[in-house]
């Protein structure tokens, strides 16, 4: 089972530059997302895991916690030290956190 992290461990490794993946879709993502946040739709997860760090955590979001704790799980089971991020990008909004549009990644 994937691990899960809190908004507010979240927030503050996001702070700290932490690498961020996305799993939603291109449209979601392009929507509003995390700044410098990676998409990786949920569907390309498992071909694309060798793109990850295995030396750093990886932080999994998505909409709402469901799609991030199944890539978590994927990636964890490849040697990926991965965390999905509770309640996702719309708690994310709801805390008031930063978002950026459009369909490439924006540094913070």
């Amino acid at each position: 089972m994937a691990r899960e992290t809190t908004q507010e461990a979240f927030a503050a490794a996001w702070t700290d530059g932490a690498l961020v993946v996305d799993v939603r879709e291109a449209d979601e993502y392009a929507a509003g997302h995390v700044p410098g946040a990676r998409l990786m739709p949920l569907r390309s997860v498992l071909a694309r895991c060798d793109e990850l760090p295995a030396d750093r955590p990886v932080y999994v979001i998505c909409a709402s916690g469901n799609r991030s704790r199944t890539a978590a799980d994927w990636m964890n089971s490849r040697g990926i030290d991965a965390y999905s991020v509770a309640d996702g990008t719309g708690a994310w909004v709801r805390n008031g956190g930063p978002v950026v549009a459009g369909p490439h990644e924006h540094a913070a």
